[in-house]
């Protein structure tokens, strides 16, 4: 049976479905062809960053070929990046709420133009840590919004519609095994906040503006601790909210870069950001892996 990962009657009417920011279509492209034996999807925002997880990717698959012959699908178009690798598809979202969800839109029509099934989407990224060491690996419990609460609020047509931002349990727990399966990954399932900004949004001194003083961040910031929230971040309630619409088993995986009781920029050694952001994509892999029966 197919799973109807598509929630839009008015698809069936169309003669073609042009996936603009892909630069992909149904009468330009054979799109079950090319996608048919997805089964995992990873996304982030940087567009370098989902390129070396496909080029790592390809190396712990063992694929054939050159890991520098991996090309980008959505070259044609500067929005976003698409890599291919055996079942694993890598793509990049762009920050924030408005950019992973037009990438989402197109993705989730991708998977049902390429009748694809069983897939498990993972968005692996970076965000600053609410009383954690930087480096830690959280693994999302629930996205909240700003108020704490877990749900994503979107205007269509001139009205507030409310949807859960509630992700896979099992999923989660599975990842957490996983990353006891590692050195050198500190994981932890916690509740992740999703912000509309990286400035003033998620209580920074630093920005351009600012309108409110060091001890009203840290109330702030501690509010959000008790609330069970450890890390901070610009996607996840909507990529949540989406893949919960759609039928599709998902989670969120974020390394801190730092602890922002101590701090609001990012002073780490790129060396250490490198390895911090590999963390993520490690565990993703190792979890891909086991699913495909690919370890010892």
């Amino acid at each position: 049976i197919q799973v109807q990962y598509v929630k839009n009657p008015h698809l069936e009417s169309m003669e073609e479905d042009i996936l603009y920011h892909f630069n992909l279509g149904t009468k330009t492209h054979n799109l079950p062809a090319m996608f048919g034996d997805i089964k995992f999807v990873c996304v982030g925002g940087s567009a370098n960053r989902m390129r070396a997880f496909a080029q790592f990717m390809h190396q712990e698959l063992g694929q054939p070929g050159h890991v520098d012959d991996i090309r980008d699908i959505c070259e044609e178009t500067d929005r976003y990046s698409m890599f291919k690798v055996g079942p694993v598809l890598s793509v990049s979202h762009g920050m924030g709420a408005p950019s992973i969800s037009i990438m989402l839109h197109e993705l989730i029509k991708l998977l049902y133009h390429s009748r694809c099934r069983d897939v498990i989407l993972f968005r692996i990224g970076t965000s600053g840590g609410i009383g954690l060491a930087p480096g830690t690996v959280v693994i999302t419990d629930k996205a909240v919004d700003s108020f704490f609460r877990p749900q994503f609020e979107q205007v269509v047509l001139g009205k507030v519609i409310v949807r859960s931002t509630e992700l896979d349990e099992g999923l989660s727990k599975e990842l957490l095994q996983c990353s006891t399966e590692l050195p050198d990954i500190p994981t932890v399932i916690a509740n992740t906040m999703c912000t509309h900004d990286f400035y003033e949004g998620q209580g920074r001194l630093d920005g351009a503006l600012c309108s409110f003083s060091t001890e009203e961040k840290l109330e702030y910031l501690r509010k959000a601790h008790e609330a069970g929230v450890r890390n901070i971040e610009m996607e996840s309630t909507v990529f949540a909210a989406m893949c919960r619409m759609c039928n599709l088993k998902a989670a969120v995986i974020c390394v801190t870069l730092l602890n922002r009781f101590e701090g609001d920029q990012i002073s780490t050694h790129h060396d250490v950001l490198v390895e911090y952001q590999q963390r993520p994509q490690g565990l993703v892999a190792h979890f891909i892996k086991k699913r495909l029966g690919l370890m010892a």
